[in-house]
């Protein structure tokens, strides 16, 4: 293995490494024997040791990455075969490529962010009588896991290899979602991410399975390679969208994300920006040219990825609570990435991811600090904030104009590129699919601008404009260990767009060509066009940001999302379509699992039991014969005897 190789490989060792040995700290004293000094004493030993085993590991693993971007000349991969089962290679290995150096530092500048946010975030305050502090060295060890199996998925060459990370991920977030046992609703929501995700993964394991078994091996090249008949690799894709629907929180297999907000705020911002929604957009582009050669697949993802497009930003102006309005809106960006992938366009969608993992961390960490300030995530009792908190409230303001496509931040520039891609599929015929799907992803992309900034605009003004809604502890900016992640990340929302001018850097997020050599590859477009098609979704971005501004200005005491009249509890409840899972799915579920059990405890048990009654009964019938009195029992055996004399006297008389 070359330098660049172990690089690769060490990846997601290192966070790896620090989540066990993280995991292996003893429990707080605290935890178990009360509030001594000595108890207290170990626990700040276990806190101390569990924020450098985190913090250390998320900054290896960003360093890490760094170097590999810098190092990675041309795409490279290194294997070894770790097991054979019949006839196929199941291999430990790297596929390494810019794309996947480019959504690493992606990773490890979110987790590196998140580790150092946690400190202040789950700190005990002076008067906190809740014992919670002794969870800490779980939560910085489940962590890096979660890092180290993004970083998996990012940088691994085999799919079974990649199905490892992709299932570690499901796992921690479970764990990280549930952290807070104080709030009934995370245990409950941190089951149904679990559930909602595995039923995606069911399909996308057998996905991997057909497309594996045909090619012998599971690596991602020989896969790549193989002769694939249409029929397979339409349905093998089609099985991989359904992991990519679960993991990625797309229609219909969305609705896990918005409930997940129960898990502290700074997981939040790790699952939004940079892990699992990010998984499902990251393998259909890793897999890219064989949902290029399955048009069924790319089509069906374009209608899920306009539909979810829609339905989250729509979802998104109704909510009061500012967590599940930047959930939604999730949703709804994952939307516009997919929608790339569909219309041909997988630089795209990595732009937009970048872009993305920049200013949602953002606004989480940032609404982190709100959340904390204020004690609710209610934004009908914030309002005012500006005053108390301007560095959180500037923060926001450009993660915000990022979300909304505000030039010339990042989310603008990313933006534009997928509304670029569907426009010229639309009217070009450009790209794998039907025109039809340019035309329904550039249009739902469209509506998207003007709604996002709409929503975006509301959630500003609500928060941290007007006049105060209730009263508030003198809210003000928050301490360094929250301060500076917020203000680094804001670096990258304001400017990362810029990268798209460069023809590098398109090179990087492009696919590499399955047997092509450097040399015949000819240098990939720049991600960004200043054309005037940019005028139209600037003028839908004025469009919503205005209505929402003038709806606040009417009345700035009341919620502009009342304009939506009647239709405010539908957006709210997101159509309610967790009412129709609820229905379809779920109840039909219990009944059958109750039927199921049922006729286990009354046919099946009820048989083993009945034969166990029966031969009981048997035997202490022929018990009650065995039991009889000495006068009985001696003419018994006279009679028994005379019987028996008789019998052989008639044998012997007859022979």
């Amino acid at each position: 293995m070359n330098g660049t190789t172990v690089l690769g490989v060490l990846l997601p060792v290192v966070p790896l490494v620090a989540g066990l040995l993280g995991l292996l700290l003893p429990p707080s004293p605290r935890g178990l024997t009360g509030h001594g000094r000595g108890a207290a004493t170990g626990e700040a030993w276990a806190r101390r040791a569990a924020i450098t085993l985190g913090v250390t590991g998320a900054a290896g693993a960003f360093a890490l990455a760094v170097a590999l971007l810098a190092t990675l000349d041309s795409p490279t991969e290194a294997s070894t075969t770790w097991v054979e089962l019949g006839g196929l290679d199941v291999s430990l290995g790297v596929r390494l490529d810019g794309a996947a150096a480019l959504v690493a530092v992606a990773v490890g500048a979110v987790a590196l962010a998140v580790q150092v946010y946690s400190i202040g975030y789950l700190k005990r305050g002076p008067h906190d009588d809740v014992d919670v502090d002794h969870r800490y060295p779980p939560y910085a060890a489940q962590i890096s896991l979660f890092t180290a199996a993004m970083l998996l998925v990012v940088v691994s060459g085999d799919l079974l290899l990649l199905l490892v990370g992709w299932e570690v991920m499901g796992i921690c977030s479970y764990l990280l979602i549930a952290h807070d046992r104080r709030l009934p609703e995370a245990p409950a929501a941190a089951v149904k991410a679990f559930l909602v995700t595995r039923v995606g993964d069911v399909g996308f394991l057998l996905g991997i399975a057909l497309l594996g078994v045909p090619a012998g091996s599971f690596r991602i090249a020989d896969v790549l390679a193989a002769d694939h008949s249409a029929g397979t690799l339409t349905a093998a894709c089609l099985l991989l969208l359904a992991g990519v629907a679960g993991k990625s929180a797309q229609f219909p297999l969305h609705t896990w994300l918005p409930d997940a907000m129960a898990g502290p705020t700074p997981i939040s911002a790790l699952i939004h920006a940079a892990t699992m929604v990010a998984a499902g957009v990251y393998a259909v582009a890793r897999l890219y040219p064989l949902f290029e050669a399955a048009p069924v697949a790319l089509t069906v993802l374009g209608v899920l990825a306009s539909v979810t497009l829609l339905l989250g930003a729509l979802a998104a102006t109704a909510q009061d609570d500012i967590k599940r309005v930047l959930a939604w809106s999730t949703v709804s960006q994952i939307g516009y990435m997919t929608g790339a992938l569909a219309v041909g366009s997988p630089g795209a969608a990595l732009f937009h991811l970048l872009t993305h993992a920049a200013f949602k961390a953002l606004l989480f960490l940032a609404a982190g600090a709100v959340i904390h300030a204020v004690g609710t995530t209610l934004m009908s009792k914030m309002g005012g904030l500006r005053r108390g908190m301007p560095v959180t409230f500037w923060c926001t303001v450009v993660g915000l104009g990022a979300l909304a496509g505000l030039p010339p931040l990042a989310g603008f520039w990313s933006k534009d590129g997928v509304l670029a891609a569907a426009q010229e599929a639309a009217l070009d015929g450009a790209g794998p699919t039907p025109s039809w799907v340019g035309w329904l992803v550039w249009l739902s992309g469209l509506a998207g601008v003007a709604i996002t900034a709409w929503y975006a605009t509301r959630l500003l003004l609500r928060a941290f404009l007007g006049e105060t809604r209730a009263p508030l502890a003198h809210p003000h900016d928050p301490p360094g260990t929250l301060r500076w992640p917020v203000l680094l990340l804001a670096v990258p929302a304001a400017l990362l767009g810029f990268a798209g001018f460069a023809g590098p850097f398109a090179d990087r997020l492009q696919p590499p060509v399955t047997g092509a050599r450097p040399s015949d590859l000819l240098p990939a477009e720049p991600l960004v066009h200043l054309a005037p098609s940019v005028l139209l979704p600037l003028a839908l971005l004025l469009l919503g940001a205005g209505l929402a501004w003038a709806c606040w200005r009417r009345d700035p005491a009341a919620d502009p999302a009342a304009a939506l009249g009647p239709l405010r509890p539908v957006f709210a409840a997101a159509f309610r379509l967790d009412d129709v899972q609820h229905t379809l799915v779920v109840r039909p579920y219990r009944a059958l699992a109750r039927a199921v059990r049922a006729g286990d405890e009354r046919v099946v048990d009820g048989a083993v039991e009945g034969s166990g009654r029966a031969a009981s009964g048997l035997g202490a019938g022929l018990a009650a014969l065995h039991r009889a009195a000495l006068p009985r029992a001696a003419a018994g055996v006279l009679a028994g005897a005379l019987l028996i004399g008789l019998a052989a006297a008639l044998i012997g008389a007859n022979a």
